[in-house]
C-alpha cells in the first residue's frame, strides 16, 4: 500500500455491509429496467420510460454490453439473467455478425446503411463472449474463437502496439485515424480475454497500448488524454472541433475517458502481477495523474457541481452537460484507487461521486439512470437520448466489490465460489 491510509474514525464506504447492499440494491434496479431493450436480434435501445421506441432495432454495441452485463448477472446468482446472455449470443452469432467477410454490423443486418467494421464494436463483442463463457453459455466459446480471429487478423498491429481502428465491409478501405477510445475498450477486452483464454500475450498487448496512448501521449500532455490521430498516431487536436458533442469522437479532452483509463491501469497492473509479470511502476502514477488532472479541471468547473463532457486544450469546459457514464467511470475508478493506495482523499472521491449520483442521475421514477444532464443539472437529451446503456452504471455498482483482478465476470464468478462443506 501506498500513500496515506484511511483512518479509523473516517472509515471506508468499501468496508461497509450496508454500503455493499445499497450498491447491490441499486445494480438489481438497473437490471430489471433493461430487460425491457431485448427484441428478436438482439438488445435495442430503451427511451427514458423504459420502452422500446417505434421501429427500434437490435445495435451490436448495446447488444453485447447487455450480453457481458446479463453475464454478470448472471454470475452474482440473479434468476433470469441466463437466457439474455444467450439471447446475446445467439444474435452476435447471427443477425448481427457479417456471415460473408467475418465481424460485425453495427445495427442488426446493416440496416442503418453502415456496413464499416469498427474495432470498438469488436472490442465489446470480445468482452461480451469472455463474460458469457464465465456464465457457462454453450456457444460463447464459438463467439470468443471468432471474436479472436477477426482481432488477430485485422485490427491488432504488431507494428503498433494498438489496434487500427475500421474498415470496410470486405476488409478494405483501412480508416486513416487512430482512436484512442477503442484502444481503451480494446484494453478491456484483452484483460477479459487474457482471463478467458490462459493467454497472456493479450496482457502484453494491452500493456503496449497503455504505454503508447497514456504513459506516451497522456503524461505529456498533463495527463488529459489525447482522443484522435492520424494513422501514424501523430495527434490531431483539432478533430471535430465543428462537432465538438460528437458521442463518440467528441473535439478536445473527455474527463470520463480519463477515468476510464486510471481505473483500466489500475487492473492492468494487478492483472500483470497476478500473471508473474513485474508490473512497471509507471502504472500506478499514471493513474494517479488521470483521475488528479480529470477531478481538477472537470468537477465543478462551471458552477455547478458535476463533470462536465469535455474540455479544450486550456482545459476549459466545451461541451457542459453532464452524462451519467462519466460520473460512473469517476465513482469506480475513485474505489480502484482506494483500493490500490488506500489515500483517504479517493475516499473522499468516491463518497462525492455517489452522492451526485444518487442525488441527480438516479431516476427514480421511471427506472434507472438519467443518461445526461444539462449545465444546471436538469435531465436532457442533447448528446444521448432515452436511457439504453446498461454498462457503465452496471459495473460501477459492481466494481467496487471485488479486487482489481482477474476482470470483472471472472472476478465475481470468484466472489461467488463458497468452498463446498464437506
Amino acid at each position: 500500500m501506498t500513500g496515506d491510509s484511511t483512518n479509523a474514525y473516517f472509515g471506508s464506504w468499501l468496508n461497509a455491509p450496508t454500503h455493499h447492499l445499497w450498491l447491490q440494491t441499486e445494480g438489481l434496479r438497473l437490471l430489471a429496467f433493461a430487460k425491457a431493450s431485448k427484441v428478436e436480434q438482439g438488445f435495442a435501445n430503451l427511451d427514458a420510460r423504459g420502452y422500446l421506441p417505434a421501429g427500434a432495432v437490435a445495435e451490436t454495441m448495446n447488444t453485447a454490453r447487455m450480453t457481458h452485463s446479463f453475464a454478470m448477472a448472471h454470475v452474482q446468482g440473479i434468476p433470469g439473467c441466463l437466457e439474455l446472455v444467450e439471447h446475446g449470443v445467439s444474435a452476435l452469432l447471427g443477425p448481427l455478425r457479417d456471415a460473408k467477410y467475418g465481424g460485425w454490423y453495427a445495427v442488426a443486418e446493416h440496416r442503418d446503411g453502415n456496413t464499416g467494421k469498427a474495432a470498438y464494436l469488436h472490442a465489446f463483442v470480445a468482452l461480451a463472449a469472455s463474460s458469457a463463457l464465465r456464465a457457462g453459455v454453450a456457444s460463447a466459446d464459438e463467439l470468443l474463437a471468432k471474436a479472436v480471429a477477426v482481432i488477430e487478423e485485422h485490427f491488432w498491429s504488431e507494428e503498433e502496439g494498438a489496434l487500427r481502428e475500421s474498415f470496410a465491409r470486405d476488409w478494405t478501405e483501412e480508416e486513416a485515424y487512430r482512436g484512442a477510445n477503442s484502444n481503451m475498450h480494446g484494453t478491456e477486452a484483452f484483460l477479459a480475454l487474457a482471463d478467458a483464454t490462459g493467454d497472456s500475450r493479450w496482457l502484453e498487448r494491452a500493456l503496449e497500448i497503455v504505454e503508447r496512448v497514456i504513459h506516451g501521449h497522456a503524461a505529456n500532455n498533463d495527463f488529459a488524454v489525447i482522443e484522435h490521430f492520424d494513422r501514424n498516431w501523430q495527434p490531431l487536436p483539432d478533430y471535430n472541433v465543428d462537432n465538438p458533442a460528437d458521442g463518440f469522437r467528441p473535439y478536445g479532452t473527455t474527463p470520463g475517458h480519463a477515468y476510464e483509463w486510471a481505473r483500466l491501469v489500475l487492473h492492468l497492473e494487478a492483472a500483470l502481477q497476478r500473471a508473474g509479470y513485474a508490473a512497471p511502476d509507471w502504472l500506478l502514477h499514471d493513474a494517479v495523474g488521470l483521475f488528479d488532472s480529470a477531478c481538477r479541471y472537470a468537477w465543478n468547473v462551471d458552477g455547478a457541481p458535476g463533470l462536465v463532457y469535455t474540455l479544450d486544450w486550456q482545459n476549459k469546459p466545451v461541451v457542459r452537460p453532464r452524462l451519467h457514464w462519466v460520473h460512473a467511470e469517476a465513482a469506480a475508478t475513485a474505489a480502484a484507487l482506494l483500493k490500490r493506495t488506500g489515500a483517504q482523499r479517493y475516499e473522499v472521491w468516491y463518497r462525492r461521486f455517489w452522492d451526485f449520483i444518487d442525488r441527480r442521475f438516479i431516476d427514480r421514477e421511471h427506472g434507472s439512470w438519467h443518461h445526461e444532464l444539462d449545465a444546471n443539472n436538469v435531465p436532457a437529451a442533447t448528446i444521448w437520448a432515452g436511457k439504453p446503456d446498461l454498462y457503465h452504471a452496471y459495473q460501477a455498482v459492481c466494481l467496487p466489490q471485488v479486487g482489481l483482478a482477474p476482470s470483472l465476470t471472472a472476478a465475481l464468478v470468484e466472489l461467488s465460489t463458497v468452498p463446498s462443506v464437506m
